[in-house]
């Protein structure tokens, strides 16, 4: 019974020409292993299947397509933003305005990539950056110019208005179960929110 072909070479026995295994002890005529041209030709075979292997180990290592991008959802997104929110508050709380204009700062790119990851949502009637546009720009530049000041009063007014306007948003995006308030609690314990001495 003829053996399968193997790719073993030299290593498994002499084949023959038919690419089988010989019999034991069968040598010369008929076999590869015939000394006047068995040796070319066992060489090609064991080339050729060293080339296949190799092939096969190349193309399964292949990175193939590259996965998607990750995007946060608008959920981690929103998160975020509440984070911010509130060290916000604490900073203007505390009178630390870098802290504050820095907050600030995130929480405008928080909103920008929620416009730009999340450009329309379910149960919207507008675009994501159209409201934001709409509801959150004089809440915040009114924030903005009261941290600019470091008027402390002006920070609570302009703080509110912006925590209405995030109010307004939710309801427009049908998320009005979803009410923002100012911060009571410090979340925050391993972070000073007074000015550095």
């Amino acid at each position: 019974m003829p053996r399968p072909q193997s790719c073993a070479g030299p290593f498994a026995g002499p084949l023959t020409r038919d690419g089988d295994i010989a019999e034991e002890g069968k040598i010369g005529p008929g076999s590869l292993a015939d000394p006047e041209r068995g040796t070319n030709i066992m060489l090609r075979k064991s080339l050729a299947c060293g080339s296949i292997i190799l092939l096969g180990c190349f193309s399964a290592c292949s990175p193939g397509p590259a996965p998607p991008p990750f995007t946060p959802g608008l959920g981690e997104i929103m998160t975020l933003t509440q984070m911010r929110h509130a060290k916000l508050w604490f900073a203007g709380q505390a009178a630390n305005w870098p802290l504050a204009a820095y907050e600030l700062d995130e929480l405008h790119e928080g909103l920008a990539d929620a416009a730009t990851f999340h450009p329309t949502h379910k149960d919207a009637e507008l675009p994501i950056p159209e409201l934001i546009d709409k509801i959150m720009t004089d809440p915040l530049g009114q924030l903005e110019k009261a941290v600019m000041a470091r008027d402390g009063s002006g920070f609570t007014q302009a703080f509110d208005a912006v925590t209405e306007a995030c109010n307004s948003c939710h309801r427009a995006t049908k998320f009005g179960f979803n009410v923002v308030t100012r911060p009571i609690a410090n979340a925050y314990s391993n972070q000073s929110f007074q000015p550095p001495q």
